[in-house]
């Protein structure tokens, strides 16, 4: 349970400066919780005037743009990997899934941002890590922030690994594939620069119609080969149910990529820390989410439906060799724009963290941009290299889903429902209620982790023992 001092110091009824240090809330001339009055009474007239920049700088979130971000940051390869889990899983499990884990991570993201207006100076995971550990607040806070850096990591390696396979499929050349993995990196690294997300909002859009339409083209190019084919639409092997001999492992690594798909949570903290109304982000979720479900259920479903078992991933090659060229090329935006936000949420978690005491961290001087551009590129540098170990799409995700989207997705939002949210008597019918369904939330989220990591590992072992994926740091496809 977290100790009555570490609540008070991040409740509403107390604001904290960036030191520190604690002051009523009638002092404080501005909500953001960036804003420190009695540090700024301690600044020369020139430091002043780069902290005010700097607040108004990261307070420019509307629920409408927050929508946005969360779409970047959500809706990208997750759709991709849809149509082979529906291939692995069946019909019917496959939309029960996605819809199911939609649905909860829609809740788990509500109790997420129950948590940011409860106790506004959280301003990312690690901060609620603090919250949840209690006495045991400082090593909450290390763990989930080794967690969270690795995720997003993963992440950006994850869109290093995609950029690769778009180039290499687009240009159909004999270049390297490390040289487009090269290129893609780079490419992450040039969109992360901008450091405010109301910045990558503006981008969003942009995102938002790329993958749309690569999806689009792939639907109606696989509907139109089915249709074409002999025996026509009716001559498509799907399943309602599990292709026979399918393992746990296989299965498991398929219900991954859908959790994969819903990882929006992870990311709330920091997006919700830049809004200037954060009530609002109960209208953002819903959007987001029920968004999600929609594009996910009907991609997952209907290529399956047209292209059968032997579907790929990521979905985009499944159209054909000139179409699926085109899809990647329209998908270019949302793999490099999706890539590199999380690319910023990781810079700006470190940074915040090293410079809170220092105008710095606002990165609107000299000092501040040297700094941060190179963090981000030491970071960028790291999801390279880890494309490269792990050049194969699915296993990728899977291994992000298990070890650290079941934490930020499912048991550590039960948790905070249980240690920060819950309130009046356990007699209840409310909080009977909500604590049975926090436990079963709690629960998936343990046995994605047990679960899903072994079935990663297995998976992993079997395609470098078959020989179906190319060796690290070589120039073969990747997968």
């Amino acid at each position: 349970m977290a100790s009555s001092e570490d609540i008070s110091d991040l409740s509403t009824n107390k604001a904290m400066g960036p030191l520190g240090e604690k002051h009523d809330e009638k002092h404080a001339v501005n909500p953001s919780p960036m804003y420190d009055a009695d540090m700024l009474g301690e600044m020369s007239e020139s430091e002043r005037q780069i902290y005010e920049r700097g607040v108004q700088k990261f307070n420019r979130l509307g629920w409408k743009r927050l929508t946005v971000v969360l779409i970047v940051e959500a809706v990208a390869l997750g759709s991709l990997s849809m149509p082979q889990t529906f291939a692995t899983i069946g019909m019917v499990a496959g939309v029960l899934c996605t819809v199911g884990i939609g649905l909860i991570a829609i809740y788990t993201s509500y109790i997420v941002g129950q948590v940011k207006l409860k106790y506004p100076l959280v301003s990312n995971y690690a901060d609620a890590g603090r919250l949840m550990f209690g006495r045991w607040g400082r090593f909450g806070y290390e763990l989930v922030t080794v967690m969270l850096v690795l995720q997003l990591i993963l992440l950006v390696g994850s869109h290093t690994l995609t950029g690769t396979i778009a180039f290499v499929d687009i240009t159909k050349s004999n270049v390297c594939s490390v040289v487009f993995a090269v290129v893609s990196a780079i490419i992450l690294l040039l969109l992360a620069v901008p450091p405010s997300f109301a910045e990558v909002a503006i981008l969003g859009y942009i995102d938002f119609i790329s993958i749309v339409a690569a999806i689009g083209i792939t639907i109606i190019a696989t509907g139109v080969q089915a249709t074409n084919s002999p025996g026509g639409l009716s001559s498509v092997e799907w399943s309602a149910w599990p292709q026979p001999n399918t393992t746990f492992a296989e299965a498991f690594v398929s219900v991954t990529n859908i959790i994969f798909a819903y990882s929006f949570a992870m990311c709330q903290f920091s997006f919700m820390e830049e809004m200037h109304t954060p009530e609002d982000y109960v209208k953002s979720i819903w959007a987001l989410g029920i968004t999600e479900i929609v594009i996910y259920t009907l991609t997952g479903a209907l290529i399956y439906a047209f292209v059968g078992p032997s579907v790929a991933s990521p979905a985009l090659l499944s159209a054909g060799d000139l179409v699926s060229r085109i899809a990647f090329g329209v998908a270019l935006p949302v793999i490099f724009i999706s890539g590199s936000i999380n690319t910023v949420v990781l810079g700006r978690l470190i940074h915040g963290r090293v410079f809170k005491n220092s105008t710095i961290r606002f990165i609107n001087t000299p000092m501040g941009w040297i700094t941060w551009i190179a963090l981000i590129t030491v970071a960028t540098i790291i999801a390279f290299v880890i494309a490269e170990v792990i050049p194969f799409f699915d296993d990728l995700l899977a291994i992000s889903s298990s070890l650290f989207i079941s934490a930020f997705t499912f048991y550590f939002p039960a948790a905070m429902w249980f240690i920060l949210i819950k309130e009046g008597k356990w007699t209840e019918p409310r909080n009977l209620a909500l604590g049975a369904i926090n436990i079963v939330v709690f629960l998936i989220g343990l046995i994605t982790l047990v679960a899903g990591t072994y079935s990663s590992v297995v998976d992993i072992i079997n395609n470098y023992q078959s020989g179906s994926v190319r060796g690290v740091f070589t120039c073969g496809k990747p997968e």
